[in-house]
C-alpha cells in the first residue's frame, strides 16, 4: 500500500496542490498522513496566553483545517491519519517514515511565504546610474539651501 505524508498550512492552497494526487488516488490504494503546520507564535505572546490555551488554540486550528481538506480527499476515514506538527518537519518526517513499513512520498502542501524578496524573473541588464539615494539626496539639498542663506 502507498503512503504519502502531506504538510497543510492553509486548505485552499493544499487543494490545488494535491488535485493530481487526489485523481490518482481513485485507482491505488493510499494511505494519507496529513500533517498540520500551525501558524508560528511569537515567544512574547507567552507573556499574555498560557500554554495550555495556545495548544488548545493549535488543536481548533488544526480539526478546522482537516474539516475543510477531508471531505475533498474522498477516502474512507480508515485511511487518513492526522497529525498536528509540534517541532521541525525533518524530525517528524523521520518518525512518520519509521513508523511504516516502506517509503512513503513527502508532499509539501504549504503556502509559500510571501514576506520573502521574490527574485526577478530576468536580470535587467540596462541598469543606468541611478541618482544619489533620497537620504544623501536631501542632505545636500539641505546644505546647499543653508549655504545660500548664509551668503546672504
Amino acid at each position: 500500500m502507498d503512503r504519502v505524508i502531506v504538510y497543510v498550512d492553509d486548505a485552499a492552497y493544499a487543494q490545488q496542490v494535491l488535485a493530481p494526487l487526489f485523481a490518482r488516488d481513485a485507482a491505488a490504494q493510499t494511505q494519507w498522513v496529513l500533517v498540520a503546520c500551525a501558524p508560528r507564535m511569537t515567544h512574547r505572546i507567552s507573556k499574555w496566553v498560557s500554554h495550555s490555551a495556545r495548544e488548545n488554540w493549535r488543536l481548533k486550528w488544526a480539526d478546522k483545517l482537516f474539516a475543510q481538506i477531508l471531505p475533498v480527499l474522498r477516502v474512507p476515514a480508515g485511511r487518513v491519519t492526522t497529525v498536528l506538527a509540534k517541532g521541525p518537519l525533518a524530525e517528524l518526517t523521520d518518525q512518520l517514515q519509521a513508523a511504516g513499513a516502506s517509503v512513503a512520498q513527502v508532499v509539501d502542501a504549504r503556502r509559500p511565504k510571501t514576506d520573502m524578496p521574490q527574485e526577478p524573473a530576468r536580470p535587467d541588464n540596462n541598469k543606468r546610474w541611478s541618482p544619489l539615494p533620497g537620504t544623501l539626496g536631501s542632505l545636500l539639498t539641505g546644505v546647499g539651501a543653508l549655504w545660500v542663506l548664509a551668503l546672504e
